[in-house]
């Protein structure tokens, strides 16, 4: 069984995970060009993604936490199998839809979708996430987070994968660590994005309050340095989780870089 994940840049990862293959939140924007994240708002992105769209390996599905320009880009909505799986928000599947995005699959919090291949099963969870409060966050889009549980059979315990989404940490995180005590490895979005000085994303101090919340055995941060909107860089994170040491093992990639299980 291989599992694996890849970091391409900003949220976007490459899962293998035994016979599935998983794309996460597609931005294949270059450096310099502007995402656009609606209500007149945009970013120029600040790095290359490490791989070009066409170099993707054959895919199963993409897991979409939301419909941002810096997690679904023109890039993507290009070059994509319009055929794809994509597992996502209620309001991101509406619009995929509209798009032409045929199999995009909206997800209700607590819902779930099943890959089975063989023995071989692969089920997407959406979890709580929130992209921001007061009246900020009613005009952001809907933001999902994911649990993802990967058994290689019917005998076999699965493994889990937690991807938290661009959320802020919120009482409903709890719920995550209630439902599933036991977490693999946290795919963690950082950068401590700010949209009209307004905090959107976690910044170094939140994503160390998900690890202890969470306890996940290993830790994969991603979404901390693409963007001139986020403003908290890993330094930050890794400053914080060398003062407050939480039990999660953490592991740093480099855009290209492949952390295997």
């Amino acid at each position: 069984m291989t599992v694996s994940v890849q970091f391409v840049g900003t949220a976007t990862t490459v899962l293998r995970l035994g016979g599935f293959t998983l794309l996460t939140d597609p931005n294949f924007l270059h450096r310099g060009q502007w995402a656009y994240l609606g209500k007149g708002l945009a970013s120029r992105r600040l790095t290359d993604p490490a791989l070009r769209i066409e170099q993707l390996p054959q895919l199963d599905a993409v897991v979409l936490s939301h419909l941002h320009g810096d997690h679904f880009d023109r890039v993507a909505r290009r070059g994509l199998d319009r055929g794809l799986p994509i597992l996502t928000t209620p309001h991101a599947a509406r619009r995929l839809h509209r798009w032409g995005f045929s199999a995009s699959q909206a997800l209700e919090n607590w819902q779930s979708h099943r890959l089975q291949r063989g023995d071989e099963s692969l089920t997407v969870t959406s979890v709580p996430a929130v992209h921001a409060f007061g009246v900020l966050g009613r005009l952001l889009p809907p933001v999902m987070g994911s649990m993802l549980e990967y058994r290689s059979s019917r005998e076999e315990p699965p493994l889990r994968i937690y991807l938290s989404g661009d959320t802020l940490m919120h009482q409903g995180l709890s719920a995550i660590r209630e439902a599933w005590p036991s977490i693999d490895v946290a795919i963690l979005h950082l950068g401590g994005t700010k949209i009209l000085a307004m905090l959107v994303t976690m910044d170094a101090k939140q994503g160390v309050d998900l690890l202890e919340l969470l306890a996940p055995q290993r830790a994969l941060p991603v979404h901390y340095d693409d963007y001139g909107v986020f403003r908290s860089p890993l330094s930050d994170f890794r400053a914080e989780v060398t003062r407050r040491a939480p039990a999660s093992r953490v592991h740093y990639l480099q855009r290209g870089e492949t952390y295997v299980l």
